[in-house]
């Protein structure tokens, strides 16, 4: 696949206040979500080389204007960003256990979930991006229409010329049921000339018996390349309409495995914006993943984020 000259990259989505452990019973605030994740590693490890800026919708209050000045300090354009006067952002805590996470949230007045109320507003908002990022989750906390809206802005892009990345990140309880995911995220896909699932996802909705089941379903679906995430296993590719394996490192240190996956997504994705290989994406996906898993919350210190500016995978 060819990456475009346009180095503005979008990433639509939910960013929440993060409460992640930091041992004897404290926690420290931050900022996170799936796809600001990746948005925010990304703007680190491309610096000036690229514009990366948020997609969402947020509260007037300060804790709103807060992850708004963090967005700006740490290097993302915040001009996708909406306000909302009734709603402020979500918020969730994670919960270890050893190095394993679980989550508690707070997320029904979460404002992200009017980011796509606006058709217009959206579509002109991404009309001029060279790469979107967005995620399964983007999609389930957004009311039907508004799903209709964020379907007919990223067909807007692609005509002028965007490529749409899609992680589908399942989280059932954000989805009325199984049935509900299968209905909807082939619809997405249809638009996704990148594709980045986590294979226990897909096993789950789709009950894939093996990566290269997922590989080929998603090949069925259009989509052109696709990077199949599963943990501590190989990584299988899709590209070019040839099918490449990766095998997955060990990790000497894991403290806790949040985002690990967003950390992928976002070295693959510089990668290829910075004209590496798939191979070279996958190797600086892997390392910022392993990286990432080695720190407590969702994100990495900004200076260890930049260093990975000088990995060439």
């Amino acid at each position: 696949m060819q990456f475009s000259a346009n180095k503005r990259v979008l990433a639509i989505g939910e960013a929440m206040v993060e409460l992640a452990p930091v041992g004897d019973g404290l926690y420290k605030r931050g900022f996170a979500g799936d796809t600001f994740n990746t948005a925010w590693h990304m703007a680190q490890i491309l610096g000036q080389g690229a514009s990366v800026g948020y997609v969402t919708t947020v509260g007037q209050d300060a804790v709103s204007d807060a992850f708004c000045a963090e967005l700006e300090a740490d290097g993302l354009k915040t001009t996708g960003i909406a306000r909302d006067a009734d709603r402020t952002m979500g918020l969730y805590l994670i919960e270890l256990d050893g190095a394993e996470r679980s989550f508690q949230y707070w997320r029904a007045q979460s404002a992200a979930r009017m980011l796509a109320e606006d058709v217009d507003a959206l579509t002109l908002q991404i009309a001029d991006a060279g790469l979107i990022h967005l995620s399964g989750i983007t999609v389930a906390i957004l009311a039907p229409s508004a799903r209709e809206n964020l379907l007919v802005a990223l067909k807007a892009a692609r005509a002028n010329g965007a490529l749409v990345s899609f992680d589908p990140n399942v989280r059932p309880k954000l989805w009325d049921s199984l049935d509900e995911v299968r209905a909807t995220l082939p619809g997405f896909l249809s638009e996704a000339d990148i594709a980045l699932p986590s294979f226990d996802d897909e096993t789950l909705c789709w009950g894939d018996a093996t990566p290269t089941n997922t590989l080929a379903r998603y090949e069925g679906l259009g989509v052109s390349e696709v990077i199949v995430k599963n943990g501590e296993g190989d990584v299988h590719v899709l590209s070019a309409r040839k099918r490449l394996t990766f095998d997955t490192g060990p990790v000497t240190e894991v403290k806790d495995t949040s985002g690990a996956g967003d950390a992928f997504n976002a070295g693959y994705l510089a990668g290829r914006i910075k004209g590496l290989s798939v191979e070279a994406s996958v190797r600086k996906g892997q390392a910022l993943a392993g990286d990432v898993i080695g720190h407590f919350g969702a994100r990495l210190p900004k200076e260890a984020a930049k260093a990975h500016a000088h990995y060439a995978g």
